[in-house]
């Protein structure tokens, strides 16, 4: 009887072992399984986050040149609504700001100077090949540099390009539309970032900084001394960049200084596309094969304040280059432009109609 009861004990604790081990097994399986559905199923989407900042990452954040040690700030800007373009009873208003219409930007960064000639040279004198050790073998080359050696730089200038009004510091000025936006392609193979120049759209969003009044500081044009150089205290030239108080994002010199490129060629009519109570998202007007006309935005020390607004709009023009001798005129510099230049931005996430978009100017057109 005794010996019964034993037996009967041992297969009862047999049988929960096994019961405990087959438990354990199927976890322990199960947990694996999931494990590698998971890996499966994210590739995709691990390789796209670690390519593409997220919103989380957008923070200010400094950008040397590679290879040199010539360095710029970019500024983040969230994304957001707001009203574009100006009322007819807004100071100094004109006909091409209106009508007024919702417009929705997504994330990017800016910088907060106009591209100076410390950043602009390196690209338009070859700077970065200059440093590079003699013998250097094309094998040691970087991608990068080879991509940013494959971009056209530019001819050398008719004249003087600073006009002597400064270099270090500086904006660069007397850029064509077309240099410009080479410049970004330029500085994108170099830094292996997307880099380009505003659209109109996200350069007025990014000026406004959340206001809606003429200027980013109110509406009193008295005050614009103390954030822009224009005409009356300007001493009718360009200024070192950062001298003057910024906007509610820490963007310096958005009015005045220099007016700045955008991407957009120039319509009178482009904000008609509007339609009451509905946002555009992320409008543009896509640069043609054209040289005139394309937007410049913020006015200049050269303006008056009705010109120096955030609404205001600018229009390229032939007469920008009237005093280049040369046939046909140079698609890189401008003459009589002193009071223009740029500056760029990042996207978080590049818009699908400018993925790889690029000047389509030609030397002979």
């Amino acid at each position: 009887m005794k010996r019964r009861g034993w037996l009967t004990f041992e297969v009862a604790l047999f049988l929960i072992g096994a019961v405990a081990w087959t438990l354990s097994w199927l976890a322990e399986h199960q947990h694996a399984r999931a494990q590698a559905t998971a890996h499966s199923s994210a590739p995709a989407a691990s390789s796209a986050a670690s390519t593409l900042p997220s919103s989380e990452d957008l923070k200010p954040y400094t950008e040397t040149i590679p290879g040199t040690d010539v360095k710029f700030e970019m500024v983040p800007i969230p994304g957001g609504t707001f009203t574009m373009g100006s009322p007819p009873s807004e100071y100094g208003h004109k006909a091409d700001e209106q009508p007024q219409h919702q417009v929705t930007i997504r994330p990017f960064w800016m910088e907060n100077f106009e591209t100076r000639w410390d950043e602009y040279d390196i690209f338009a004198f070859s700077r970065d090949l200059l440093k590079k050790q003699p013998g250097a073998s094309a094998t040691t080359e970087s991608e990068a540099d080879k991509n940013a050696d494959a971009v056209t730089r530019p001819t050398p200038p008719y004249e003087d390009e600073t006009f002597g009004f400064g270099r270090e510091g500086h904006p660069a000025i007397n850029i064509t539309h077309h240099a410009a936006m080479e410049y970004t392609r330029w500085l994108s193979a170099k830094t292996g970032k997307d880099y380009r120049l505003p659209t109109e759209a996200e350069w007025e969003y990014a000026c406004r900084a959340g206001t809606e009044t003429p200027f980013y500081y109110g509406s009193d044009p008295k005050q614009i001394g103390d954030y822009a150089w224009y005409l009356d205290n300007s001493d009718a030239r360009p200024h070192e960049a950062g001298k003057k108080k910024p906007n509610a994002w820490g963007l310096y010199d958005m009015l005045g200084n220099v007016a700045e490129w955008v991407l957009d060629e120039y319509t009178k009519d482009a904000y008609q596309q509007a339609k009451p109570g509905m946002a555009l998202l992320s409008p543009v007007v896509l640069p043609t094969e054209k040289k005139y006309p394309n937007v410049a935005r913020g006015g200049s020390y050269d303006d008056e304040p009705q010109r120096v607004r955030c609404a205001a709009r600018l229009a390229s023009d032939p007469d920008w280059s009237q005093q280049d001798p040369q046939q046909p005129r140079s698609i890189w510099w401008h003459t009589d432009a002193t009071f223009v230049g740029f500056r760029v931005v990042r996207p978080v996430e590049e818009q699908e109609n400018l993925k790889g978009l690029r000047s389509k100017v030609k030397k002979y057109d």
